[in-house]
């Protein structure tokens, strides 16, 4: 797990000059063109699980993720055109240690100059420095995707990106349909994590995500780490690093419940393909059944009934005593009653015994300090 890796950290790693507390001295004074030790391109975690790690990379390594996240631009079909630029904009973390932001300050070049925005920004200023840029592809989390798109529908985005590319968080078929109803065309989604770089990307067929297994072993896995059928969502996923010879991590823990396609793939590709990703197991919400004892609920659940929901976002907070649902947008365009009885329905379908639900409507929905919007906040007694 990370917790473990990050308590053996020195004991872990292959070169005997790393040492946690001087990588941790680094990341504070962080300077994105002088590599630690020269050699070694630290990452940070953003700590959404509540347990920030640190990954390093050597030369080689740091080459495959970079390689990583081009496959997913070759498989989108963009192609690199030496004699005409294409103008990127990103609307992720900025945090210089974190991947995305450490990933683009490498591949400055002249043929894809690129914005880069933090999702933690106030909409109104990514709105206004969107449209002054006018990018030809955009690259956001998921959340940050739908809001954009939905200021794009409104009128205030004035924006015409040939291709989008979403990923670090969960993407919602509604998501995925107001996308493509903003800018003609649909996202191309990703799945990537600071310890493996890119591990699985969409083609132009749109239908699944193709796992990168020349790069990382793949095991999708129950809350016991016995193997799950494709068909079946896991409760977490194991995966071993090919490239990082600096770190090595062998049936590192991932938190995240996917599902292996049934079918095989329709490209000549020799990768299996995950074909669902309901998010971080921290993500299901334990509520109490009405035979006893308790039932996971996936966030699955909350997406059908809060997805096609007339607002521009949304979060389900557990609290001691019940579900708090926080909407952004038009309060006058939701029937809170309506959408209460759409969630109770939801609930009794699982066999739960239905909790108090409040509505709230709000200006903006809370993100975490990497300016993602988590879905689902599982209670956590303080």
């Amino acid at each position: 797990t990370k917790a473990m890796v990050m308590q053996h950290f020195d004991d872990l790693v292959t070169d005997r000059d790393i040492r946690l507390d001087s990588a941790r001295v680094f990341i504070k004074d962080f300077d994105e063109t002088r590599p630690y030790l020269d050699r070694y391109w630290v990452n940070s975690t953003s700590g959404s699980t509540g347990n920030p790690g640190l990954f390093i990379f050597d030369q080689t390594a740091w080459t495959a993720v970079l390689a990583s996240f081009a496959r997913a631009h070759e498989w989108a079909g963009l192609r690199v055109s030496l004699t005409h630029r294409m103008k990127m904009a990103s609307v992720a973390s900025t945090v210089p240690a974190h991947m995305s932001a450490l990933v683009g300050a490498t591949l400055k070049s002249w043929w894809m100059p690129a914005l880069r925005l933090a999702a933690s920004e106030p909409l109104q200023s990514s709105v206004q420095r969107l449209n002054e840029w006018q990018p030809d592809m955009l690259v956001a989390y998921a959340s940050m995707a739908r809001i954009l798109a939905d200021e794009q529908l409104a009128g205030r985005l004035l924006i015409h990106p040939h291709m989008v590319f979403t990923s670090s968080e969960v993407l919602t078929d509604e998501t995925r349909h107001r996308i493509e109803a903003a800018w003609g065309h649909p996202p191309f989604n990703q799945y990537a994590a600071t310890e493996t770089g890119g591990m699985a990307a969409e083609s132009t067929d749109h239908n699944g995500l193709y796992l990168f297994e020349d790069n990382v072993i793949f095991e999708v896995v129950d809350a016991q780490y016995h193997p799950v059928s494709p068909g079946v969502y896991g409760e977490k996923l194991l995966v071993t690093v090919l490239f990082n010879r600096t770190q090595p991590l062998i049936r590192y823990e991932i938190s995240d419940s996917v599902r292996l396609a049934v079918e095989p793939s329709e490209h000549p590709w020799p990768f299996a393909k995950i074909d669902g990703i309901q998010g971080r197991s921290e993500d299901i919400l334990h509520l109490p059944a009405t035979s006893g004892g308790d039932v996971a609920v996936h966030p699955l659940t909350f997406h059908r009934a809060l997805d096609t929901a007339p607002t521009s976002g949304w979060q389900v907070v557990q609290e001691a005593d019940g579900l708090r649902v926080l909407l952004n947008g038009d309060p006058n365009a939701v029937e809170d009653s309506a959408l209460i009885d759409s969630l109770t329905r939801a609930l009794v379908a699982q066999s739960v015994v239905i909790p108090r639900i409040t509505i709230q409507h709000v200006a903006t929905i809370p993100k975490a300090v990497s300016g993602k919007t988590p879905l689902i906040r599982a209670y956590r007694p303080a």
